[in-house]
């Protein structure tokens, strides 16, 4: 009564976690290490090895198995046990117990006629040695002392000594069986004494271990409150952070965008600058290659006006030239384009505020969103700081509700105390197993006496006979071979009887407890009896918890709490406490109460003081969509820089000069021509190359202001929308972001505490307060009745009933053998003149 008191009071102190609701959001909060909580170390080894005498066992269980072959009658124990048969006399006249009496002795058949013939030995045996020597003492059964002669007597002795030996030697290993079990029995009763002592120690370890182990379970909410408290601290990052990134997702694009447009701006205006700048060159450079142009033809045309150009072989080469000079003229006109000076000016003019410096005061505006969160949220930490202060005292006061160490100090008495009577008791185990080796070593005496009367029989008998010396003339060595023999004999029938009254009994009980309790135990089919609903109260489902807990229907086996044991899980899961203890309304209002999720719940943030985009780049923006530059027709450009400088490529018109020149003779012409080919050269290069430069420029620039503000209004427009959406999701829609994210923190300090509630849970069912000790206990009773007592019980009345049962050839083989060595009264003689052939007898 006191152990359940002790356990109940015990496990009080474990802590369990309710489940999530299925709707809850799933937590993302980071892993908590809670580390390893001090295990108790038990010595314990509750197996047992028997070594080379396991062999007998087996031979035993075997034997067993020969007379009773039933399976364990499990039913049959639940009907008796339900049925209450024996209480009341009269009820063995009912017919349901009347069947009952019949399973049983059916079940016990085989050991019914074991032990019948056994008591039929017992009857038998010494009624017969008594008419065995009343019979002899009247010259019958063998008590004449005359043998009479046969031809196959040699034979017979041969026969009848090989017999008596080999039945003798079944004895002897019989005597040693039972010798070999009956030490067995005693030395593994001394070391019984330390399997005890070490069961006791783990019992001890179990109590002082268990109060430590709780203690670090509760210490271990320090790391869940220290990371809360973390989170709390860094609420700024953590919530303010994750509302910051949930509106960033419409605040960023929009102040990208304007950002965005204040490059384009920049990129107008440089492209305006290149427009008009490459407009003054292109004009200016165009004047300028028309006058060359215009002077080289003139020059051109005066020279094939020459007279060398008359003679045969010149005037096909100068007439192609002559009708090439009209290529020699300017492509494009740039003069009639339009100018952007007036559009550059507005541009400069938009560019005077620096629109990036704004977007960036939009960015820092935004990006402060987790320091906002948390100088708002101040007093809220604060409370929920408080309110963790508030639940370590809780839990740390939680020790002083319940009297653990002064139970388990309690029950750490109670182990010493019962430890000290059982070493009490060991003096008088001692004295008893003294007394009991004493008496089997007496029948193993009895029996070693008959053998000890048969082998020195065999030996002087075999030593002395003399197969030429006659019955009458037998020497002395011989006759005591044979009153030996006759000795074993007397004994046999003196002893038999006490040796196979012992067997019986011996029998019966060491049998019936090997087959109906050892062996159902072993195969758990023990369990399955105690565990049958209303077996022990017809009110009570299970025995266990109605024991306990007075809670009958609680789904808790002897099965499932020795399994449990046996893997060394928590005694709280193994006697399912929080059958009688849920510490989940504990939890709820202690590890993380209602109003700690209120609180945190209550997080408002006014995020209304951020501002995207000051008035003033909104003006900017609308500005840069009045400056006309999508006005330009910047086709005309692009159309006129397509056209090319001149009307032909100057360096192939060149080329294409000295190629006729080549044709012409040396001579004044020749040289004339060369020198216009060259200052067309000339011209190219300081004329057309930096056009070409320019041209290139103003080709870019305007294909850059075509693509960049070919729908600038409804570009800047778009931009200004996305910016008044982000701002409104700002100072309207943010307080819903907030709360969803505030919903989602909150979620993860819960998960802080479930994660704690699971490992303080995981941890009392798996490694606090470990009941190893009690199936060890459980074990060691096993080890001790069936492998130490019983076994060896077993084995000694085995080793006694193989030599009883070869008593009977024994005592049979001697007295017909005695015959061959005793030395005889009388003897046949054989008289060759008598006809009929008969023998006469002479003294």
């Amino acid at each position: 009564m006191l152990l359940k008191v002790g356990l109940i009071c015990l496990l009080y102190w474990g802590f369990t976690s309710s489940e999530p609701p299925a709707a809850a959001i799933k937590p993302r909060s980071q892993t908590l290490d809670f580390g390893f909580v001090p295990a108790g170390v038990y010595e314990t080894l509750a197996y047992y090895e028997p070594g080379p005498i396991g062999i007998l066992f087996h031979m035993v269980h075997a034997f067993l198995y020969v007379v009773q072959p039933n399976p364990f009658p499990k039913d049959l124990f639940v009907k008796v046990a339900q049925n209450k048969l024996g209480s009341v006399q009269a009820e063995y006249q009912k017919p349901e117990n009347v069947v009952l009496t019949l399973q049983v002795m059916y079940y016990e058949m085989g050991f019914i006629v074991c032990a019948a013939l056994g008591l039929l030995f017992v009857l038998l045996m010494p009624l017969v040695g008594l008419c065995f020597c009343m019979c002899r003492c009247c010259d019958n059964c063998g008590g004449e002392m005359h043998q009479r002669q046969r031809k196959n007597a040699e034979c017979k002795r041969g026969f009848f000594t090989t017999l008596l030996f080999a039945a003798s030697f079944f004895i002897t290993a019989g005597v040693l069986c039972a010798y070999a079990a009956n030490q067995n029995l005693s030395s593994q009763l001394k070391g019984m004494r330390k399997l005890v002592n070490s069961n006791m120690r783990d019992l001890q370890t179990f109590a002082n271990q268990t109060p430590a182990q709780i203690d670090y379970l509760i210490g271990q909410y320090a790391t869940a409150k220290n990371q809360v408290v973390s989170d709390l601290e860094n609420i700024g990052p953590l919530l303010g952070g994750a509302v910051h990134k949930q509106l960033g997702k419409e605040v960023i694009p929009a102040l990208d965008g304007v950002l965005n447009m204040a490059g384009v701006m920049r990129d107008t205006k440089e492209a305006l600058e290149n427009v008009n700048m490459s407009i003054e060159v292109l004009q200016d450079g165009s004047s300028k290659l028309a006058f060359n142009l215009s002077v080289v033809r003139s020059s051109l045309r005066s020279t094939l006006n020459d007279s060398a150009c008359a003679a045969q072989a010149a005037v096909p080469i100068c007439a192609r030239i002559r009708n090439s000079l009209a290529q020699l003229g300017i492509s494009a006109n740039y003069s009639n384009l339009p100018d952007v000076s007036q559009q550059l000016a507005k541009v400069n003019n938009v560019l005077k505020t620096d629109l990036s410096n704004i977007v960036q005061k939009g960015y820092l505006s935004f990006n402060d969103t987790p320091y906002m969160v948390k100088s708002q949220t101040k007093n809220i930490v604060t409370k929920v700081k408080n309110m963790l202060n508030d639940v370590s005292s809780n839990i740390t006061s939680f020790s002083k509700i319940f009297p653990v160490e002064e139970s388990l100090s309690n029950f750490t008495k109670y182990i010493s105390h019962t430890q000290s009577k059982i070493e009490d008791y060991y003096p008088q185990i001692d004295q008893i197993d003294f007394y009991r080796w004493i008496c089997c070593i007496a029948l193993c005496c009895m029996v070693v006496l008959i053998l000890a009367f048969n082998f020195l029989g065999l030996f002087c008998g075999i030593t002395g006979y003399d197969k030429h010396a006659s019955p009458t003339t037998r020497g002395c060595i011989s006759n005591t071979g044979g009153n030996l023999l006759m000795a074993g004999v007397g004994f046999s029938f003196i002893f038999s009887w006490v040796l196979m009254g012992v067997v019986v009994v011996v029998f019966v009980v060491g049998g019936n407890v090997e087959k109906l309790v050892c062996e159902p135990f072993e195969s758990k089919q023990l369990y399955e009896v105690v565990d049958t609903p209303y077996l022990v109260n017809p009110a009570w489902k299970n025995f266990i918890p109605g024991f306990l807990y007075h809670k009958p229907e609680i789904d808790l086996t002897a099965e499932n709490l020795y399994r449990n044991c046996k893997e060394n899980n928590g005694i709280y899961s193994a006697l399912r406490l929080d059958n009688i203890f849920n510490v989940t309304a504990f939890l709820n209002s202690s590890v993380y109460t209602e109003d700690m999720s209120h609180t945190i719940n209550d997080v408002r943030v006014d995020l209304s003081n951020i501002v995207l985009l000051e008035t003033e780049g909104r003006h900017n923006l609308i500005q840069f969509s009045n400056t006309g530059v999508d006005e330009i027709n910047y086709s005309l450009y692009l159309e006129e820089v397509n056209k090319g400088a001149t009307m032909v490529d100057l360096l192939s018109f060149s080329n294409e000069l000295d190629a006729q020149i080549d044709k012409l003779k040396r001579g004044a012409l020749e040289n004339a021509l060369r020198g216009h080919a060259s200052s067309i050269r000339q011209i190219h290069n300081q004329l057309v190359v930096p056009m070409e430069q320019s041209m290139s420029t103003l080709n870019q620039s305007a294909l850059l202001l075509q693509k960049t503000v070919s729908d600038l209004p409804n570009s800047i427009n778009n931009v200004l929308n996305a910016i008044d959406a982000a701002q409104n999701l700002i100072g309207q829609n943010a307080s819903h972001v907030v709360k969803q994210e505030t919903d989602k923190y909150r979620q993860n300090i819960v998960g802080y505490f479930k994660q704690y509630t699971d490992w303080v849970k995981t941890s009392l069912e798996m490694e606090v307060a470990t009941c190893k000790p009690l199936s060890n206990i459980l074990d060691t009773a096993e080890i001790v009745a069936c492998s130490f007592i019983v076994d060896s019980l077993n084995t000694f009345w085995f080793g006694l009933g193989c030599c009883a049962i070869f008593l009977i050839p024994s005592v049979i083989l001697s007295v017909k053998l005695a015959k061959f060595y005793r030395r005889m009264d009388t003897e046949d003689v054989y008289d060759d003149s008598s006809v009929s052939g008969t023998w006469h007898f002479t003294l």
